[in-house]
């Protein structure tokens, strides 16, 4: 009987479709670990992305469906959460502190990239996840703005940088050593070592993942960093606008060629909604993103409205994820990161730093 219901319980859950993740990242959930005792089920998952909230709501879900079969008694539905490194890059040095490093790029400027990836930022913080960010735009540093960070870093021991803190989230950026109105005149080898020293002299705890705001383009800064820094995957951000999606390709194709895993495509700024009388518009035109995703085999994690708040949140220091943190633009950000993580967790993990290094003299 026992094994009978066991095979039951595993029934459902071939079935069952986690409502965020969807069927294409049913991998993500894991094989469950299934107990049984009579005709009462204890299923435990291991899930390799954050999930605080989301795998009690995951929990509810498929306990409701395993008690809704008649060959179940009760139900009990764990999880938990391991997030390990994923592989890089060959021959690019690891950082120690963090395990995944995610680029989030858009090839383009204007198309919201850095509101995107703050955002997603503070999204993998509510899902209880430790996170950082590393503000790569040299020339337009916004991350200091977003964040609602003020003040200079401090160095403790005068070599190495201390991050700066706001929201939960760890971030450095050039923007907190210059004025705001002062520019940068630099040219490109400047800039890349210096996006190197913030991400290498940075003394940062240990993040489950740091994420990278890229500077637009595709040339010689964005290639170089691309192939220095240990990049486990990168996120495409576009509008729906063809001029927006032509330059994505670009950078989608940049990070292939570079050995770097693209997570997916956020199609940003997708739809319109009049705040006074509630009708919809694409402005930019519609479906960019997904034949983008489409084209390249890559998943569309998600769309996200064209919404005055946004902005306005972004502008005042305090992103919408923590301004609004229960409401539906909130949600949306927090599904395109929990399944920028799950697509992430599918990948091959990096088992270097558990191996000694053997030196022969």
């Amino acid at each position: 009987m026992s094994s009978d219901t066991e095979a039951r319980a595993r029934e459902i859950f071939d079935a069952f479709h986690d409502p965020v993740l969807g069927p294409e990242l049913k991998r993500a959930l894991g094989e469950p670990e299934i107990s049984v005792d009579g005709t009462n089920v204890e299923l435990a998952l291991k899930l390799g992305f954050p999930s605080r909230r989301h795998g009690r709501r995951l929990a509810r879900a498929l306990k409701a469906q395993l008690e809704a079969d008649d060959a179940i008694g009760r139900a009990e539905v764990r999880t938990s959460t391991e997030i390990v490194p994923h592989q890089t890059q060959p021959n690019v040095e690891r950082l120690k502190s963090v395990k995944n490093i995610i680029a989030v790029s858009s090839a383009k400027g204007g198309v919201g990239k850095s509101t995107v990836a703050s955002n997603l930022a503070l999204a993998l913080v509510a899902e209880g996840a430790s996170v950082g960010m590393l503000d790569a735009d040299i020339y337009g540093p916004s991350q200091p703005r977003m964040l609602g960070v003020k003040g200079r870093p401090d160095s403790i021991d005068g070599h190495s940088i201390e991050p700066m803190k706001s929201y939960g989230i760890e971030s450095i950026s050039v923007g907190y050593l210059i004025d705001d109105d002062e520019p940068m005149i630099w040219r490109g080898p400047m800039v890349t070592r210096a996006m190197q020293q913030l991400l290498g002299d940075t003394r940062w705890s240990d993040l489950d993942y740091l994420i990278v705001d890229m500077p637009p383009g595709t040339g010689d800064i964005q290639l170089t960093l691309s192939q220095q820094v240990p990049v486990a995957g990168a996120v495409i951000v576009t509008t729906p606008q063809d001029i927006a999606t032509l330059d994505a390709r670009k950078g989608l194709q940049m990070f292939r060629k570079v050995n770097v895993p693209v997570l997916g495509v956020v199609e940003n700024m997708s739809l319109h909604i009049c705040s006074k009388c509630g009708h919809q518009e694409h402005i930019f035109g519609a479906g960019g993103g997904e034949r983008i995703a489409e084209e390249y085999g890559v998943p569309l994690l998600g769309s996200l409205p064209l919404d005055t708040t946004i902005g306005k949140h972004a502008d005042g220091g305090c992103p919408t994820v923590v301004a609004e943190p229960d409401g539906e633009i909130a949600g949306k950000f927090i599904e395109i990161a929990l399944r920028m993580t799950a697509k992430l967790s599918l990948q091959a993990a990096d088992y270097t730093h558990r191996m000694p290094k053997i030196v022969i003299r």
